[in-house]
């Protein structure tokens, strides 16, 4: 029975040193063993590892790819003395445990404003070289290269990896921006008048033209017109003549009738004419007239 008791006591006792001594390390992990606070071991494979029960312990850091943000852009001054404000962001990861933890103490505040004064100075320096347009557009992936090299290579020193920096958003400062969006909209604007000025010209241009082939067409159609009234009314003195001479009475005696009919169209037309005129001479003699028709 005592010695019962004495293997269970054993196998307790086993247990609990077995349970302080063994610690397993996540693959998104790295583990530093410490012994008596110097660094023993650093375990970069995920596995179940075992220790000095009591003496040893383990700290552990991300080995994930970590993100820097700023809060606020930081403002900058470009070659030509104009300020920017630059929102940006950091890609990093631990890749020595060892010598992170001796640099910055493990501590990740610490590290991420290491790297903020890196990427800072080192966007101070590249801006206050180039104009905004350059910041802006023409030389953003350089610059943003020539970021990620330099603050990979002051990095190493904590045992870290800089796999990225970004320039997020590159913006004018808001009264520098108001001035800008203004000098944009005279601009326009200008160019707006310009165009409009143009097409009015444009427009004046083909309204003359237009004017002046109207006038052309009308003439050459008036001109069309007379010379066929003109035509026409050889034709009818033509007719005129030939009538008159084969019968002189008839064709006066149908030309006072046709102005009778045009004189007397209407019952309030009022004329006042001698009645001895020869204007009514077929009035004054119908029946003869009728007689000579005949």
């Amino acid at each position: 029975m005592r010695n019962l008791g004495t293997v269970l006591l054993g196998l307790i006792a086993a247990l609990l040193l077995l349970s302080l001594s063994a610690f397993s390390v996540d693959q998104r992990e790295y583990a530093l063993v410490f012994r008596l606070g110097e660094i023993v071991s650093v375990k970069k494979e995920p596995g179940l590892y075992f220790k000095v029960p009591l003496v040893d312990n383990v700290r552990y850091f991300d080995k994930r790819i970590l993100t820097l943000n700023w809060v606020e852009p930081d403002r900058f001054l470009t070659s030509e003395k104009k300020n920017v404000l630059v929102d940006s962001f950091i890609k990093w990861r631990i890749v020595d445990p060892a010598k992170y933890y001796v640099s910055v103490k493990g501590d990740e505040l610490q590290a991420e404003r290491r790297l903020s004064q890196t990427v800072n100075d080192g966007l101070r320096a590249e801006f206050g070289k180039r104009t905004i347009h350059e910041v802006v557009s023409g030389e953003r992936s350089k610059i943003m290269e020539i970021l990620r090299q330099r603050a990979d290579r002051d990095s190493r020193q904590m045992g870290i990896q800089v796999l990225d920096v970004r320039l997020r958003r590159v913006d004018l400062p808001q009264e520098v921006s108001e001035s800008v969006y203004q000098r944009m909209e005279a601009e326009r604007k200008r160019v707006a008048n310009e165009l409009r000025s143009k097409g009015a010209g444009e427009a004046e241009k083909i309204r003359a033209d237009a004017d002046k082939q109207r006038e052309v067409i009308i003439a050459e159609a008036f001109s069309e017109a007379q010379k066929t009234k003109g035509e026409g009314d050889a034709k009818a003195a033509e007719i005129y003549s030939q009538a008159y001479s084969k019968n002189p009475e008839f064709y006066a005696f149908y030309r006072s009738l046709d102005a009778y009919r045009n004189s007397f169209k209407s019952k309030s037309d009022v004329m006042v004419l001698d009645p001895s005129s020869d204007f009514f001479k077929y009035m004054r003699n119908s029946g003869r007239a009728g007689s000579a028709a005949k």
